[in-house]
């Protein structure tokens, strides 16, 4: 995609703007030298030509000279750059052009474009100038689809999309107020931006559905992979508000805090993909970096079993956005067990600051400035020509393991070092990363080629740090403790960072049990691996119970609940032979609390999801769980060419019930009636209570309308023996009429109103006989 070249690409913008306005100045240059462009040989005249050339082509400054629509341009010089976005169109192929700003163009002038040729994600151009040959009508708009956007197949075209907003806010393009949309459509989010002065109100626009026309542009990662969708809105006439949203913002009920996540609904159709490559790094439980030839990719995974680097492997996971950064998601690693090394590319300081050699095996010399131990990582921060990066090395994450020893690089020497280029943004990513690391696979990935000079200034410090801790002896002993405190605090790191996984995975979708053992697995790590388990009140027994505690003392931990007895405790094993410590009680009055925390959440989603699903009178499904259970239906047996059948019931004189026995007695009466029917159902057949006195049976896995009618047939006749609800007796029935699919409907709507046809016209039947 064509767009958005200085203002919406990921990284390196700066280097890259220098760049294009050198091709821009080149271009200027050699188009003066030409006295007509009609006549100039190997101009290219056509849109169509021009996306005819290869990469390798565009990459010459091939001179072009065609005629088009504009289609957007962002006129006034919002962004303060030279570099300005004009999109032209020519029937059903369009161009992405960097022009001048505030020149007399508007939207469907018709033009004609001098410049060069500038490979980017698709053949860009470079203008030397943009004249308006007549003012006309814009091309209509393409009516364009999620997936069509996301592969980029009307890249720089006018389209129209259908989609919800979901945010809508004033933002500031450089110099000119505008908005930023963010649309979710049939397929996943877009985003939207209009270049406007005008002051509106976009209140009305939040979870509106709308109709929005603009071009089709793109956001890219500094590898300029497209990373996402943006539509350029030439202004708010082209957002058409079609279907305002159920109620404004400020009309909705206000939620609980703790209560929000209950209106987190996510439908994902994100499709899994498969790449193949080297495998130039693992961190095992965390990511994966797969290379092939110049392309890389950022894989994250669980997986934490042995990979060997420079193994070809297969990943298959989901693609998603991480930051500005196109990476792979949830996925799962299939090592080859053949060897197919990447050789790292050799890089200078401004190519690695550059960006574009994000997530690629690279090789880079420089001079060491300083070294530093942490928690997590060991860090070497380095020095190539003016640019300054970090070489970094993260632990293996080894539960009571010491850490090896650092590799002993000294101040001043010169390094070659190995590694996967990995980039920091800051607060605006539009300006190109801010920092740049060489994350190494282990400590042979650096390697000293020139140690310091003996008189180098590094040197003659050690030096003067020697004699000083030679007068102060002392100085050993605070040494010492210093060391002890390290330890301490990288026993704790790991501790938080293991107690932030667990809470992610109570907010998750992890089993339980799974969860728990984690907690016990914490508490061990900080009592240095006396076991510890956990007993559920009325429950499982998890974590690593010795077979037998006589040799142990231990210490128990209720798990508190929020009301009523404790969900249940968390036990340690420990020596006898040991004094009590406070660290014992610390350990278990933090597994309690994340215990509760995981019991109580897993209990709270399971009883919201029952009470979303079923009828809580009968205990029984209701109609939106009916609806969701018939759509599943109809949607396998249209796959599988099958049938099944849809039963009504309405209670015959319910009403009468409730007003000669009351509401209490009627509420029993429902109760044992859906008992009496779920009992003539199959274990696979579904009831579900849709109305005050009327139910609905699914029934799959039949062969024709007579086994329907015959399970019809069973639950009539379940109202033959009087139903005793002390101190009365009430003698029931009911109507009862049947639907086939596809026979009797081919949609939802049309089944369900067959069989409530067909239990009528039972019902009208029997009241014409009595």
């Amino acid at each position: 995609m064509g767009a958005v070249k200085g203002r919406r690409c990921g990284t390196g913008l700066s280097e890259m703007g220098s760049m294009k306005r050198a091709v821009k100045a080149l271009a200027i240059v050699l188009a003066c030298a030409a006295a007509a462009w009609g006549a100039e040989p190997g101009v290219l005249t056509t849109v169509h030509a021009v996306h005819a050339l290869s990469r390798a082509q565009a990459a010459k400054g091939l001179p072009v000279a065609f005629e088009g629509a504009v289609t957007y341009y962002a006129k006034p010089d919002v962004f303060g750059a030279s570099d300005i976005d004009l999109f032209v169109q020519d029937g059903n192929e369009a161009i992405y052009v960097q022009t001048l700003p505030n020149q007399d163009l508007s939207i469907g002038d018709w033009v004609l474009v001098r410049g060069k040729t500038l490979d980017s994600f698709r053949t860009d151009i470079v203008a030397d100038s943009v004249v308006r040959l007549h003012r006309g009508e814009p091309p209509k708009p393409v009516a364009a689809g999620y997936e069509q956007l996301v592969r980029a197949e009307l890249d720089c075209m006018r389209v129209t999309v259908r989609a919800t907003v979901r945010s809508a806010d004033k933002v500031n393009f450089g110099n000119m107020p505008g908005v930023d949309l963010k649309l979710l459509m049939d397929g996943g989010y877009i985003d939207a931006t209009v270049v406007t002065g005008a002051v509106f109100n976009l209140k009305e626009m939040l979870d509106a559905e709308v109709e929005v026309t603009g071009v089709a542009a793109g956001i890219f990662d500094a590898k300029n992979q497209l990373t996402g969708v943006v539509l350029e809105v030439p202004s708010l006439a082209d957002v058409k508000i079609v279907k305002l949203a159920q109620a404004a913002p400020d009309a909705l009920p206000v939620s609980p805090m703790d209560e929000v996540l209950a209106a987190n609904l996510v439908e994902d159709r994100t499709r899994r993909v498969r790449v193949q490559g080297t495998i130039t790094y693992y961190q095992p439980g965390s990511a994966v970096v797969l290379q092939n030839g110049a392309k890389s990719l950022w894989v994250m995974t669980q997986f934490e079993g042995p990979l060997r680097v420079g193994d070809w492997a297969d990943a298959t996971g989901f693609p998603a956005v991480n930051g500005t950064s196109l990476t792979l998601a949830r996925a799962e690693i299939e090592d080859s067990q053949h060897l197919s090394p990447i050789a790292p590319r050799q890089v200078s300081g401004e190519q690695l600051a550059f960006g574009a050699e994000a997530f690629n095996l690279v090789s880079i010399e420089g001079k060491v400035l300083t070294t530093a131990r942490e928690a997590a990582q060991d860090e070497y921060v380095l020095q190539a020509g003016d640019k300054v990066f970090s070489a970094i090395y993260r632990h293996p994450q080894i539960p009571g393991a010491d850490l090896p020893p650092m590799k002993a690089v000294s101040v001043g020497s010169r390094v070659r070092v190995t590694g996967i280029c990995m980039l920091q943004y800051g607060s605006d990513p539009f300006h190109g990363p801010e920092a740049v690391d060489v994350l190494m696979r282990n400590f042979d990935d650096i390697a000293v080629i020139a140690r310091p000079t003996l008189f180098s200034v590094p040197n003659l410090g050690m030096a003067a740090t020697l004699l000083f801790i030679l007068v102060l002896v002392a100085g050993a002993r605070s040494w010492i403790l210093e060391r002890k405190i390290r330890q301490q605090t990288a026993a704790l790191a790991y501790i938080e960072r293991r107690r932030g996984r667990i809470l992610e995975d109570i907010s998750g979708s992890k089993p339980l049990a799974e969860i728990l053992e984690q907690i016990t697995e914490l508490v061990s790590f900080k009592l240095k691996g006396a076991p510890c388990w956990c007993q559920i009140a009325e429950g499982a027994q998890l974590g690593n119970c010795p077979p037998s505690l006589e040799s142990f003392r231990v210490i128990q931990e209720d798990i508190p609940a929020r009301t009523g007895p404790a969900l249940g405790q968390v036990f340690a094993g420990l020596d006898p032979l040991t004094p009590p410590r406070p660290i014992e009680r610390e350990a278990l009055a933090m597994a309690a609390p994340l215990s509760a925390l995981a019991i109580e959440t897993r209990r709270i989603y399971s009883d919201l999801r029952h009470r979303s699903e079923f009828d809580l009178l009968t205990d029984t499904h209701n109609r939106f769980s009916l609806d969701k259970h018939l759509d599943s239906m109809m949607d396998e047996a249209r796959r599988n060419a099958g049938i099944f059948g849809v039963i009504y019931v309405d209670l015959d004189g319910f009403k009468q019930v409730n007003d000669m026995y009351g509401h209490l007695v009627g509420d029993l009466y429902l109760q044992e009636v859906s008992v009496r029917m779920k009992r003539q159902l199959r274990s696979h057949d579904l009831l579900a209570r849709v109305g005050g006195d009327e139910f609905a049976a699914l029934v799959p896995m039949v062969r024709n309308r007579a086994e329907v009618q015959e399970i019809a047939h069973r639950m009539e006749r379940s109202f033959d023996e009087p139903f005793v609800i002390a101190p009365y007796t009430i003698q029931g029935s009911a109507s009862v009429g049947i639907a086939l699919y596809p026979e009797d409907g081919a949609n939802k709507d049309s089944l369900l109103s067959s069989a409530d046809s067909a239990m009528y016209a039972v019902k009208n039947s029997a009241r014409r006989l009595a």
